[in-house]
């Protein structure tokens, strides 16, 4: 699984970058039957809004191509991190989804 991250009004560094790849990539054996190693996973982990400093400011966003179809989660959270690992959380319920409506093909 390919992983592509972007942070928009925000720094990514390298701890951030390490811990996204982790969580991002820990999805990977959910996919791994739809040839895991072609599928591109796109994050985007950027701030709601410059000026607030409290509440939910930021916004996580996950996308991953499966075979004829685009998977997409999003969680909104105070912190970066908490952001993503919600994002992931909603992201493996779509994956799980997706295999059930294939399966019953």
């Amino acid at each position: 699984m390919t992983i592509n991250i972007t942070a928009n009004d925000l720094d990514l560094t390298p701890a951030f970058k390490e811990f996204i790849e982790s969580k991002v990539g820990a999805l990977n054996k959910f996919v791994e039957r739809f040839d895991g190693d072609s599928l591109i996973t796109n994050v985007v982990v950027s701030r709601t809004t410059a000026h607030h400093r409290h509440g939910e400011v930021f916004d996580a966003k996950i996308d991953i191509g499966l075979p004829g179809s685009i998977i997409r989660a999003a969680a909104i959270a105070p912190d970066a991190r908490t952001a993503v690992l919600d994002a992931c959380k909603k992201l493996e319920r779509e994956i799980e989804k997706y295999k059930t409506k294939i399966g019953s093909r």
